[in-house]
């Protein structure tokens, strides 16, 4: 979402970390340039206005003049007033005293509360280990009950759902809650109705569920791709209802991102939660900090590291640590790790998370797709278990045969074992001693 803004900040900064010192004219030809590039990612223009003002106020300060990096300061103080329109510190989930605790979700019709509910409870059961239930409280949109059924299926959790013609939303919370209650299930998450715009009918109904509940969060979900419109919808969602923070969708969009910039300073709610990808497990705690890093092109390295023990299994981890060790590493272990990244997310989304390697090897990656990866994972698939052990053994008339049964040509299973060579190289040299400094002098030369 945020890559022509981070492309346009970053340029506009670039012209100033160059520079042993730094002129009156230098800071504002940038600030003028970094005041475009909010104003054209469609950030309300009195958010830009007042975060250009505040970074002209302190760029202007001692502490910019006499340093010795005068550019990086600028680059520092641009970062610290980035986090703070974007939230200031990360805002927590709460919970109730006694379970379960509620979590109601609002929002306009197409908004994606239904799956922002799957992903919520998914996020929720992965990070804490506790029980989650989904109660379908939409009984206006057709088919919206089946859809929410269909999705707590797909990913094992229980959803509370009534005949649509018997059944009204304030009975479905009701009747869910004591569900919850007896089933000591420790949260309880409400997907809502929505409308194509905010009328009187839908704020009673809702005003009504919320009363019938108590929630201890009620998030308003926003399709992030709407921009200025979802900060205004924010805005009159949390007069009338009361919110206590937003859950954004669909910021692995193309959009400009404004609304994301915009909606702590303008609503006074924080983003809590965001969806990146189209996915269950495609939904990340938003915190400010990290997401300001990532515009400014630094990297988000905490929440790689937290991507990849999600994913990697410990156990595995250190059998292949000491395959390695071995220089045993074979092509089982090359799918292994393969399987691996590719739940972590997007190539572009992971490389854009390491510091100096985002901008070029996003770039590098956006021709990496889906259907590529299936293909060389078909080609592993299609050898032999002795084949996949041990490589040498695909001769010319075997790699035909590969590349028959995958559906690819010789040429690429070709193309495939030299990535194999090529990694097996990288791994030895990382494993063995010196293995720091081999990764940190191949990270210089990527950049």
């Amino acid at each position: 979402m945020f890559e022509t803004l981070s492309e346009r900040l970053n340029s506009a900064l670039g012209t100033l970390t160059g520079k042993g010192r730094l002129s009156e004219k230098d800071i504002e030809g940038a600030l003028r340039q970094v005041r475009m590039a909010l104003l054209e990612a469609d950030v309300d223009f009195k958010v830009a206005r007042s975060f250009v003002a505040k970074i002209r106020e302190e760029a202007q300060g001692e502490a910019v003049v006499k340093s010795l990096t005068p550019g990086q300061t600028v680059v520092k103080i641009v970062q610290d007033n980035l986090v703070e329109i974007l939230g200031g510190e990360s805002a927590q989930l709460e919970r109730g005293e006694t379970p379960p605790s509620v979590i109601m979700l609002v929002g306009l019709q197409g908004a994606g509360k239904t799956t922002a509910a799957a992903k919520l409870a998914l996020h929720i059961r992965r990070e804490w280990k506790q029980d989650v239930m989904i109660a379908a409280c939409d009984l206006q949109r057709p088919a919206a009950v089946e859809q929410v059924v269909t999705l707590g299926r797909q990913i094992d959790i229980p959803v509370y759902n009534e005949d649509v013609r018997k059944s009204t939303p304030i009975k479905v919370a009701k009747n869910a809650l004591d569900r919850a209650k007896r089933d000591d299930t420790r949260w309880l998450i409400l997907d809502t109705a929505g409308r194509l715009a905010i009328d009187d009918d839908l704020m009673k109904e809702l005003e009504e569920v919320k009363s019938a509940v108590n929630p201890v969060e009620t998030f308003l979900v926003v399709d992030a791709m709407t921009g200025q419109d979802a900060v205004n919808s924010g805005s009159e969602f949390n007069r009338r209802i009361g919110l206590t923070g937003m859950l954004l969708t669909k910021i692995d969009g193309d959009a400009r991102g404004g609304a994301a910039l915009s909606m702590k300073s303008v609503t006074g709610l924080p983003v809590k939660f965001v969806g990146v990808g189209e996915r269950p497990e495609q939904l990340e705690a938003f915190h400010p900090e990290r997401m300001a890093q990532r515009i400014l092109g630094m990297g988000d390295v905490t929440t790689l590291i937290e991507k990849a023990q999600r994913e990697i299994d410990e156990d595995e981890a250190k059998r292949l640590e000491g395959r390695l060790r071995r220089n045993e590493f074979d092509l089982n272990d090359m799918l292994d790790q393969f399987r691996s990244i590719r739940r972590m997310g997007p190539l572009s989304e992971v490389f854009g998370m390491i510091p100096g390697l985002g901008g070029m090897m996003a770039n590098r990656m956006q021709n990496v797709d889906e259907k590529r990866m299936s293909q060389v994972e078909a080609i592993i698939l299609s050898m032999t278990p002795q084949e996949r052990a041990n490589p040498r053994l695909l001769n010319g008339s075997r790699r035909r045969r590969v590349a028959n049964g995958s559906g690819t040509s010789p040429s690429q299973v070709n193309q495939l074992l030299n990535q194999y060579r090529q990694m097996q190289k990288m791994m030895k040299r990382i494993s063995g001693p010196g293995g720091e400094r081999a990764l940190q002098n191949m990270m210089q030369g990527m950049r």
